[in-house]
């Protein structure tokens, strides 16, 4: 039991690390506001929610803004945003497949993850996040065209970011889970 909860703690350490390098590896899409980038670091987020349970998937999460916050990032919008959007995507999709933990599941998962993140972030972003980064970056533009930024760029980035993300999910969890289920469990005896 002790090498279990060594071994979760290995996991869990590792899994945030990824996250976080991943995390650094962003790309701007076309077509958006070159604040909005798109990285896979809620990939090993998903992967400890899925092989460790809920609690390990928000925990490498929140190491995961915790560590960009303190070593990258000048300003606290981005960091909240960002972990406000893994966990609006995160929890849903992993609470619809746990209940039968299916492909199918699976699938409608990443599209109420999606969904949740577009609302969430839209919502926020309208009535605090930009505002805020707005007033912090002193830039009037940013109060001025806060409709236009959630319309034209929050909202279908988001929606991108979550068929995007979901089609990587699905690729490793159909792949990499089941090799990581088992390394688990023999890690539990």
């Amino acid at each position: 039991m002790k090498n279990f909860h060594t071994y979760k703690i290995l996991m869990i350490s590792i899994l945030s690390a990824i996250s976080f390098i991943l995390m650094l590896i962003s790309i701007p899409l076309p077509f958006f506001p070159p604040f909005l980038k798109f990285d896979i670091g809620d990939l090993p987020a998903y992967v400890g929610f899925v092989v460790f349970g809920g609690g390990v998937g928000v925990l490498i999460i929140v190491i995961k803004i915790i560590i960009y916050g303190f070593i990258v990032s000048s300003e606290p919008i981005g960091p909240i945003a960002n972990l406000l959007a893994s966990l609006s995507y995160l929890l849903p999709l992993y609470l619809v497949y746990v209940r039968t933990k299916t492909k199918k599941s699976l699938v409608i998962g990443i599209i109420a993850g999606t969904i949740a993140m577009t609302l969430v972030l839209s919502v926020l972003n309208y009535f605090i996040l930009l505002p805020l980064y707005g007033m912090i970056l002193d830039q009037r533009d940013v109060f001025e065209n806060v409709k236009t930024l959630v319309t034209a760029g929050i909202i279908p980035f988001n929606i991108v970011k979550g068929i995007l993300l979901g089609l990587v999910i699905y690729f490793v969890h159909i792949k990499i889970i089941p090799i990581l289920k088992k390394q688990n469990e023999k890690g539990q005896h």
